[in-house]
């Protein structure tokens, strides 16, 4: 059987990065059953509402949306169980740190296929107030504007 290889994102967690400031990022593993993978491989995943914490040391991803497999029997899964995720010891102790210190959350942002297992994006994030949002609004359009200048003043069209 060959091996699988390359990057095939599954879900996206677009409204985070609008949601939150995202200080760090990590790559983790997670533990599946054969349903949920093959679920997954039809590209059926959701990451709305979903957030990570850590209990006991160990990495939970809770709230993930991940639909029952089609063709599956009486083995299925559930579609929101909690799932472990898999990381360095140190990467969990950094984890616990950070979140214990001060208004930080683990937030997923993407689930994606490398090399044929199953990986998660997930960022150390801090909550934007209403404001912040507005601010990131307002430099997003404005860079966008400066863009349009740029490649206007370069085609010659004023």
């Amino acid at each position: 059987m060959s091996k699988e290889r390359g990057h095939k994102v599954i879900a996206s967690n677009r409204k985070a990065r609008h949601d939150y400031t995202i200080l760090d990022t990590y790559e983790a593993g997670i533990a599946l059953m054969g349903t949920e993978v093959k679920s997954l491989r039809e590209g059926r995943a959701s990451l709305v509402d979903s957030f990570a914490t850590v209990d006991d040391g160990e990495v939970w991803l809770r709230n993930l949306h991940i639909p029952e497999y089609v063709l599956g029997t009486w083995t299925n899964h559930t579609p929101r169980r909690t799932r472990k995720l898999l990381l360095h010891k140190g990467e969990i102790l950094r984890l616990i740190g950070k979140t214990k210190e001060s208004g930080l959350s683990l937030v997923p942002l993407s689930m994606y296929f490398k090399d044929g297992k199953v990986k998660v994006e997930l960022a150390l994030a801090k909550g934007k107030k209403s404001y912040d949002k507005r601010q990131s609004l307002a430099k997003r359009d404005a860079e966008r504007e400066i863009a349009k200048a740029h490649g206007r003043a370069l085609k010659g069209r004023w």
